[in-house]
């Protein structure tokens, strides 16, 4: 089984950017989006042969989270059961037979840390949502987690050090998560690979690669052995991260 998760920042904006051509030359068998930032029918994309689910912030214009599936699932659920979080779109739940996907848009702890205590409130409600899913079923976690967890993951540490995105109370939370039974199927894949997903629109930074590693595909631990492969795909433009693939051998 073939998943891409992608941050289009911005569905509407993608799709002039040859987003309908790079859905389908990686051919997924489960595409998700985040960060739409669009209500249902706001964008005229319907691709042959997938079933489409999306999850809408309340606030137009910001955040939200999509998938495109071949085969339908048994059930879909949105937000993780709290309030204060599940009116911003974030989570997609799909389930199957074999397991749950989860495609996540994780909040931005924004410019002065001014959000980071409700992304640590985040953090910690979210991974009790995955850990009671896991406790059914394994889970695949997709997404834009927005942390870079480790020096390697990210261009220049030093510096951007308790910036957002790479405070040590971001990575300590995808520490916590990893530790609960998750594994990060690009670094267990390459796991000394220096790769980004996302580049500042400032600086020419794409251009000069000083990017950060955000986007994820995490799996439950005892499906670790079944990963087949796990890829960013940087040289795919059309908005400021990258597409990020996951190869897995799933019933």
């Amino acid at each position: 089984m073939k998943l891409i998760s992608w941050n289009v920042n911005g569905l509407r904006a993608c799709l002039t950017h040859d987003f309908a051509a790079s859905f389908a030359a990686l051919d997924a068998d489960i595409f998700c989006v985040q960060e739409t930032k669009m209500q249902p029918g706001q964008a005229d994309f319907a691709p042959a042969g997938y079933t489409e689910y999306t999850c809408s912030a309340e606030k137009k214009g910001y955040s939200g989270t999509a998938v495109w599936c071949k085969t339908p699932p048994l059930a879909v659920t949105y937000g993780i059961g709290q309030a204060d979080y599940d009116h911003e779109g974030r989570v997609i739940t799909l389930e199957y037979p074999g397991f749950y996907l989860v495609n996540c848009y994780t909040p931005n702890s924004q410019d002065g840390l001014k959000r980071l205590a409700y992304r640590m409130e985040w953090e910690d409600l979210f991974r009790a949502y995955l850990l009671a899913l896991d406790a059914k079923k394994p889970v695949l976690l997709c997404g834009d987690l927005n942390v870079a967890h480790a020096e390697i993951d990210i261009k220049n540490p030093k510096t951007n050090r308790m910036n957002p995105g790479f405070t040590d109370d971001e990575r300590a939370k995808m520490t916590a998560l990893l530790g609960a039974g998750f594994a990060d199927s690009f670094r267990l894949i390459h796991p000394d690979e220096v790769k980004y997903s996302w580049w500042s629109y400032r600086f020419h930074a794409r251009e000069h690669n000083a990017g950060w590693r955000i986007d994820y595909f995490l799996v439950s631990n005892r499906l670790a052995e079944n990963i087949t492969a796990a890829e960013i795909h940087n040289e795919i433009f059309g908005s400021d991260h990258c597409p990020v693939e996951l190869d897995i051998a799933l019933e």
